[in-house]
């Protein structure tokens, strides 16, 4: 069964850190990209981070540029999502997903993980 897995969301105060992970099981992480995504209440998914599968080049969404650090461990098969300096309106359910190319739209993602929910909050 293929399938992702997110772990490491919970409570953080603002200007607080937390990382996520995202493992794979069933299939290798080394070939797909893999993607970053959250959805806030009332609000669409959105991307916030992608990581290639063949040099490892990464994008950002221009709000967590400079805050979050997407990185992967093809040992662990484990794709991370580091978040510094986080806000109130980073509050979301986190979701990793994996598709060929970094460029791909959101609807040709292939495999999605269940979400892991952040909530930062004084």
């Amino acid at each position: 069964q293929l399938q992702l897995v997110e772990s490491g969301g919970g409570l953080v105060q603002p200007g607080g850190s937390l990382r996520l992970s995202c493992a794979a099981s069933g299939f290798t992480l080394d070939y797909y990209a893999i993607g970053w995504f959250r959805q806030a209440p009332g609000k669409e998914r959105e991307g916030l981070s992608c990581i290639s599968s063949s040099d490892s080049n990464t994008y950002y969404l221009d709000s967590v540029k400079g805050r979050f650090t997407i990185s992967r461990d093809n040992a662990k098969n484990t794709v991370y999502l580091q978040m510094n300096s986080l806000k109130p309106e980073d509050t979301a359910v986190y979701y990793c997903a994996a598709t060929s190319y970094c460029a791909n739209p959101i609807d040709e993602y292939d495999y999605w993980g269940q979400g892991t929910q952040v909530t930062v909050s004084s």
